[in-house]
């Protein structure tokens, strides 16, 4: 996945040192690759860009945070609760910390999750990381201005 371009340079908002980061998500990339983009990760949240391709599955699985998923485009089926439901573009899903949910992309889609708070408890072994907000190998993370 490429990086989501931030606003261009010559922008004032886009400057280092500014308090507010604003990412274009609607951006196109160069076809769509699964695997996470994290934009920002604070102890208060943490957001992740996912393209998935279409007919790509996230089996069973849950997390410890509560999770805001937002359509930005495409269409995916996501099961959760013994319920599914067939989300589009703008769609937001709200699903609770620990809930087991599954998504089918049924066309190719771009997801954005944030996950809150960052990490929840028993996210992580304490061993695992000395840092939470550490980007996982296989996440990027977008290039400064």
């Amino acid at each position: 996945m490429q990086q989501v371009p931030r606003l261009s340079a010559d922008d004032p908002s886009a400057k280092e040192g500014n308090t507010v980061q604003i990412w274009d998500i609607r951006s196109s990339d160069s076809g769509l690759q699964t695997g996470p983009q994290v934009l920002f990760s604070t102890p208060e949240a943490r957001s992740v860009l996912v393209d998935l391709a279409t007919g790509k599955v996230l089996g069973d699985h849950r997390v410890r945070e509560r999770t805001v998923l937002q359509i930005v485009s495409g269409l995916i089926e996501i099961t959760a609760g013994g319920e599914t439901a067939m989300c589009a573009e703008g769609v937001v899903v709200l699903l609770e910390p620990g809930e087991v949910h599954s998504v089918r992309a049924q066309e190719d889609s771009r997801l954005l999750l944030v996950l809150a708070p960052w990490p929840g408890t028993g996210h992580y072994d304490p061993a695992e990381l000395s840092d939470p907000h550490l980007l996982p190998v296989n996440a990027t993370s977008p290039e400064k201005l």
